[in-house]
């Protein structure tokens, strides 16, 4: 058994055990594989394995994998993404998991109009309000969705938060909380294009807390595929 078939089976039992404990069914929770970090026959393992997603941020290196790759798996892009790349992900990627401002939702709107696509998209809140991070200030949501939501190419799918860096993942729990809170919220005001049932949080340090919180999509790298380049 290679280590990350070895990965992927404790990390499948791992959501099992956390989804028993809280009364979740496990099919509900997706996981991708952030193969950002790792060489293009680790991705293909990956696959190999089943694991149907794929997690990347860098669209220069996100392109070497998808020529060889792209005809198998999702792809999601979660990082942060500039304008001027928006046409070669749109052609690769399934999802974007980083949609964290009005300028950017315009340009998505512009590209996929003209492929005639609708993008499933996740709102990415800093909730944490970290300075070294991106996306919206929890103040700035409503307003961002009531816009977006009348573009006739975007949906919004879901939120998508990255928690602070600590080494006790229980810290991270007050972020994942709040980030159901706002999704709860903007569900109640039942915007067609912004169903947002999704929640894309929790790394592979703190995954097992997210999917506590109500993560439906977690997003691990090293303890999954693990780093073997930068």
């Amino acid at each position: 058994m290679s280590l990350l078939q070895q990965n992927y089976q404790n990390v499948s039992l791992e959501i099992q055990r956390v989804c028993r404990r809280v009364g979740r069914d496990p099919r509900t929770v997706r996981v991708i594989a952030v193969t950002k970090y790792v060489d293009i026959p680790t991705a293909e393992e990956a696959l190999d394995l089943g694991i149907e997603h794929l997690g990347e941020s860098r669209v220069q290196e996100a392109m070497r994998k998808w020529d060889q790759l792209g005809e198998r798996g999702t792809w999601h892009f979660i990082g942060h993404l500039q304008r001027n790349k928006v046409k070669e992900v749109l052609a690769r990627f399934q999802y974007i998991h980083s949609l964290d401002r009005f300028s950017l939702a315009e340009e998505i709107q512009k590209r996929a109009e003209r492929v005639n696509k609708v993008i499933p998209c996740f709102v990415q809140i800093n909730v944490a309000q970290e300075e070294q991070k991106h996306g919206l200030l929890r103040s700035e949501v409503e307003d961002f969705v009531r816009q977006v939501s009348t573009f006739s190419h975007l949906k919004l799918v879901g939120l998508m938060t990255m928690a602070p860096y600590t080494e006790e993942a229980e810290e991270t729990r007050p972020v994942f909380q709040e980030l159901k809170r706002i999704q709860r919220q903007i569900q109640k005001w039942d915007l067609t294009a912004a169903p947002v049932p999704h929640l894309s949080m929790g790394m592979s340090r703190d995954y097992q807390v997210a999917i506590e919180e109500g993560a439906t999509w977690i997003r691990l790298g090293s303890t999954l595929v693990g780093r073997t380049q930068e």
